[in-house]
């Protein structure tokens, strides 16, 4: 049995304990990281097919209200305005997104904090920056463009004169920078996902982003960053509560990251 291999281990638990069944949360909770919208659905239709069962489960969970990351702009955002916000006052708020087709041409800080306000004037409640701003966004050099670059920061700007938060996804868990190799303790994920890779001298490296990251919350202390997934960074809490103790506009959720959290030691009290 000592070369039994491990996809062929079949473990039998043996733990026993009584059920315990949480229906609803103790007090009032928000979920603050949820995609309701209809551009990351595979075929283009709404993420929630019926609104007024989620709306109802909502209320059977004790959730006040839920975030929506996925506003986009223009007709976009206020299709997801009118189908969560109008409908249901107070129970949802729908982030809008920058329009990168802007970084085509120089000047477009300027562009992107005029699409801020717009959004603004429509209701949108925040905004959503995914990872792809350091990753695959370029200038019209053919540059990345990382979220710490000056040339952004008349948006960043805007979004903290709006009283917008920003919901900055940076980089990805830090193994999807490491070579895919039998190190990687997120090996099985890149084997069934290889693009979720970015150990390739095209991307910039994990510290590269996560620091560029920081420059960015430094640079704008009045406007509000809500770095999802634990930071952006939940393989190092350290590194985290670094920037919380730091940064009074920096903010975190917990949103998919609960398995990194779950296995960090506790210090034994003294």
């Amino acid at each position: 049995m000592r070369d039994l291999p491990l996809r062929n281990y079949r473990p039998r638990s043996r733990l026993v304990v009584p059920e315990h069944h949480v229906p609803s949360a103790a007090v009032p909770a928000i979920d603050s990281h949820a995609h309701l919208g209809r551009w990351l659905s595979p075929d283009g239709s709404w993420m929630v097919k019926d609104v007024p069962r989620r709306v109802a489960e909502m209320d059977q969970c004790n959730i006040r209200g839920i975030v929506n990351l996925d506003g986009r702009w223009g007709q976009e955002l206020a299709g997801n305005l009118a189908r969560y916000d109008h409908a249901y006052p107070g129970r949802f708020a729908t982030c809008c997104h920058l329009d990168w087709r802007e970084l085509s041409a120089p000047g477009f800080g300027e562009r992107l904090a005029a699409g801020l306000r717009r959004c603004a004037d429509a209701g949108a409640a925040g905004v959503k920056v995914w990872k792809d701003l350091g990753l695959h966004l370029r200038d019209d050099h053919g540059e990345l463009v990382l979220p710490g670059d000056q040339r952004l920061a008349p948006a960043w700007a805007a979004a903290g004169e709006l009283r917008l938060p920003i919901f900055i996804h940076t980089a990805d868990p830090v193994a999807f920078f490491d070579p895919v190799d039998a190190r990687n303790e997120r090996l099985e994920q890149l084997l069934s996902r290889p693009d979720w890779s970015f150990a390739d001298p095209r991307f910039p490296s994990f510290e590269r982003l996560i620091d560029s990251l920081e420059e960015l919350v430094a640079a704008h202390p009045h406007t509000t960053f809500v770095g999802v997934h634990v930071g952006c960074y939940a393989e190092n809490l350290a590194w985290v509560g670094r920037m919380l103790d730091t940064y009074p506009n920096f903010y975190v959720d917990t949103a998919a990251r609960i398995a990194e959290l779950g296995r960090q030691p506790r210090p034994r009290p003294a």
